[in-house]
């Protein structure tokens, strides 16, 4: 990986998965090069914009679920930058107290997380990560205080793992965290595909070139295989609007959200 592209590395200059999400998202915390880089994706597919929303919308219904199943300790890992709806916010509409754990290893991210869940008190913890590490997300101090892995534990890595590439072996990567959960623990997973927008997947594969991650798209079959031990839970991985569904699709067809998800519970 080139240096000015390591994890952690600030520069205003080279687009930042975490801020192009925003821009999609109808954020501000980005830059002129995130701007640019977004708006050659949306030339070709205008609809990632209702697509990352839909991808929060997602995340949301997921934590609903899980919270609703009995997890109040939730690991986030790749955050990406605070906005309506985080994680602990959702999780508190079903249970008292929810614990949260926020990972991430973009500089901005953490800046901004810091300060914005400051007002969270001592229900959500930020820490600085890389998913390509789980052994030190794992064991961070602040991880080992705030998650209890006695109790099931809600991990979450929602649109996170597109940016992991076989070289990282993504497979390792989630066996070491499945490992570390006890029974009762859920995978919250949603990843992009290239079985939908052929031209869309050519132009976002290579904007993400130049990007702090490159994207790395996947069929059906791998990202199911991502949930190995884990038993995906009804309707297993389907098209983000087609996840368990609380309105009326944003997008129609489903397959326009770009992206694939389920829910895994480790047993």
């Amino acid at each position: 990986m080139d240096k000015d592209h390591e994890p952690g590395i600030f520069d205003p200059k080279v687009p930042s998965v975490a801020r192009l999400y925003d821009y999609y998202l109808g954020g501000k915390d980005n830059f002129a090069s995130d701007r640019e880089a977004a708006e050659r994706v949306l030339a070709v597919a205008p609809e990632v914009r209702t697509a990352a929303r839909e991808n929060r919308a997602f995340l949301g219904r997921a934590v609903r679920f899980l919270a609703a199943s009995g997890v109040t300790q939730f690991l986030d890992v790749g955050t990406g930058l605070p906005t309506q709806g985080n994680v602990h916010e959702v999780a508190a509409t079903v249970v008292d107290r929810p614990q949260v754990v926020y990972v991430d290893n973009d500089p901005v991210v953490l800046n901004h997380a810091r300060a914005l869940l400051a007002r969270s008190g001592d229900a959500t913890t930020v820490v600085e990560g890389d998913l390509r590490r789980p052994e030190e997300i794992l064991g961070h101090p602040d991880v080992v205080k705030a998650i209890d892995f006695d109790r099931p534990v809600g991990l979450l890595l929602v649109a996170i793992m597109h940016f992991i590439s076989e070289e990282d072996d993504p497979a390792g990567i989630l066996g070491t965290f499945r490992d570390a959960l006890p029974p009762g623990s859920f995978l919250v997973l949603s990843h992009g595909t290239r079985e939908a927008r052929q031209e869309a997947v050519a132009t976002g594969t290579q904007v993400y070139r130049s990007a702090t991650a490159p994207l790395v798209l996947r069929t059906r079959p791998e990202i199911e295989g991502l949930f190995e031990g884990f038993d995906l839970v009804e309707p297993g991985v389907v098209w983000l609007p087609e996840w368990r569904p609380d309105e009326t699709y944003l997008l129609e067809p489903p397959e326009r959200s770009l992206i694939l998800c389920g829910v895994g519970r480790k047993v």
